[in-house]
């Protein structure tokens, strides 16, 4: 059984000093870290939040994700990905499920599209000229609606290698908008004929 909430903070208070500053991490030490070690400070670690505040769209009548539902590059009948704007790496998309469901009820039988249509989009991605990899991610802590988070790591760019690379996107200028929408829509294209779907024109989401 996990820690309570109460046991968690006072085990992790055990590492920390007189402010609740917990020591650097070892990952700002790797030679992807955006930061030097040198000057840096962890934030005093806070007592536990009970109980935690609710996400964005816990309410599905107040969810955005919900009321898009027919905004994206690229649809079926359950899913849709869209393109994340003001970003700072070539590209990043988000998959959402079309009705509203979190990643702990994903119906069986969506959670096996999930699978093959992450395949999907990360092959597309991967495949536009200049990209290396394709990163996946799935946070849920801001909102309660599934949306799965696709990053392309622009060639050669080995600082941008592996966790740091969500951090990296926020320190990069932002990436030129019309670059970034024509390989949206070389990737949505690409569904289309790998695996089905739509196209449509209404792609961007802010990013948050």
């Amino acid at each position: 059984m996990a820690l309570r909430p109460d046991e968690f903070y006072d085990h992790a208070l055990t590492a920390a000093d007189g402010e609740r500053r917990l020591p650097l991490a070892r990952m700002t030490g790797w030679d992807i870290s955006p930061f030097e070690p040198d000057g840096l400070r962890v934030t005093p670690l806070r007592p536990p939040v009970l109980p935690e505040p609710a996400r964005h769209g816990e309410d599905p009548s107040n969810c955005e994700s919900c009321r898009d539902r027919d905004k994206g590059i690229w649809f079926n009948d359950s899913w849709r990905l869209t393109r994340i704007t003001r970003v700072g790496v070539p590209l990043v998309l988000m998959l959402h499920p079309r009705e509203h469901y979190d990643m702990a009820d994903l119906p069986d039988e969506l959670a096996a599209e999930l699978g093959v249509l992450s395949t999907h989009i990360v092959r597309h991605v991967q495949a536009l000229p200049h990209i290396s990899r394709a990163h996946v991610y799935r946070i849920g802590d801001g909102g309660a609606h599934l949306h799965i988070w696709f990053f392309a790591r622009p060639e050669g760019q080995t600082q941008l290698y592996g966790s740091w690379m969500p951090v990296w996107d926020d320190l990069l200028p932002e990436y030129p908008a019309d670059v970034a929408e024509t390989d949206a829509a070389i990737v949505a294209d690409a569904l289309v004929t790998s695996i089905g779907g739509r196209r449509s024109a209404t792609s961007e989401s802010p990013h948050d």
